[in-house]
């Protein structure tokens, strides 16, 4: 990855000293259509502004709304739910609730079809999913890049010891994306409503293989986006790389269940385990607990201190 890490501050490469780059950065604009004019990442008072970072090769997008990009999801969502001579509107953060009144959660966008006098005739679910990230982006990258952004861009960080963000796609996917389709697609699904999600493709590639059916015969379209660079404007830009369709069902069994390993493997590790202890020897891998993937509570944590 690239020794600094944030790929986009405001919208805009940290090297970018455009007009609109500096506009950005000094008045916490967002450019990709949040719902007012200003990022409200993670707060509103101070929010931290960064929309993607370098990861590997490539970048991990960390905001849902830098995939909003010229609402250029809703063109393409639209196409998948209604017919080409429907018009349709865009509404977000739309409370749905169950049966028994009690809220399901928000949908992130409702795309909705109406005639020529204003009635709703159709509608269709929009999420948006981007990835979580372990790390204190603000407070090792974030703020010394706000306080003095030309001395971050002139510091040898090969030679400054700071903590790496690294993207956690499985918790974002089983945690964060999961329940969206459970509870909320749950319902829409229930109604015989189209669903389309929204996804950076390095977010995709992450998740299960999943069976794919034709557009006529799906119940949710996966919209995958890149995020490359036009040196011509130093910025980034977004475009559709592809789009999957899968059915609403099969999409959920593949993404909560794990393809199971080798019994024989875990059997071993077991046998291991019992060895050691039999012979009184300290346990010093004491707990799995704590040897990766981290729990529901301490994925909180994480988000909450960025």
């Amino acid at each position: 990855m690239s020794i600094q890490p944030i790929a986009e501050l405001f919208g805009f490469p940290i090297d970018n000293d455009s007009q609109d780059a500096v506009r950005a950065r000094q008045y916490q604009f967002c450019p990709f259509s949040n719902k007012g004019p200003n990022c409200t990442k993670d707060s509103i008072t101070n929010p931290l502004g960064v929309c993607s970072i370098h990861h590997g090769d490539g970048m991990a997008v960390i905001c849902p709304v830098r995939l909003q990009e010229d609402w250029l999801l809703a063109e393409h969502a639209a196409r998948f739910f209604f017919p080409a001579n429907y018009r349709w509107a865009i509404f977000l953060e739309v409370r749905l609730k169950d049966r028994h009144g009690i809220s399901a959660g928000n949908i992130d966008v409702v795309l909705v079809a109406y005639d020529n006098n204003g009635s709703v005739i159709d509608f269709g679910s929009l999420e948006v999913q981007t990835v979580y990230i372990s790390g204190n982006i603000r407070k090792e990258w974030f703020q010394p890049c706000m306080d003095d952004i030309i001395s971050y861009r002139a510091a040898n960080w090969s030679q400054i010891r700071k903590s790496v963000p690294v993207p956690d796609y499985l918790s974002s996917s089983r945690k964060r994306l999961m329940p969206q389709l459970l509870y909320k697609g749950g319902s829409l699904n229930a109604w015989g409503k189209k669903q389309a999600v929204a996804v950076h493709s390095a977010f995709f590639d992450t998740l299960p293989s999943m069976p794919t059916v034709t557009a006529e015969n799906a119940d949710i379209a996966w919209l995958i986006y890149d995020i490359e660079f036009d040196s011509t404007q130093n910025r980034y830009k977004q475009k559709l790389a592809r789009t999957v369709y899968t059915e609403f069902k099969t999409s959920l069994d593949s993404i909560s269940f794990a393809e199971a390993g080798l019994i024989d493997d875990f059997m071993v590790q077991l046998q291991s385990k019992l060895t050691v202890q039999l012979a009184g020897s300290p346990q010093t891998e004491h707990s799995d607990l704590s040897s990766g993937e981290p729990d529901g509570d301490a994925l909180d944590d994480i988000i909450e201190n960025l």
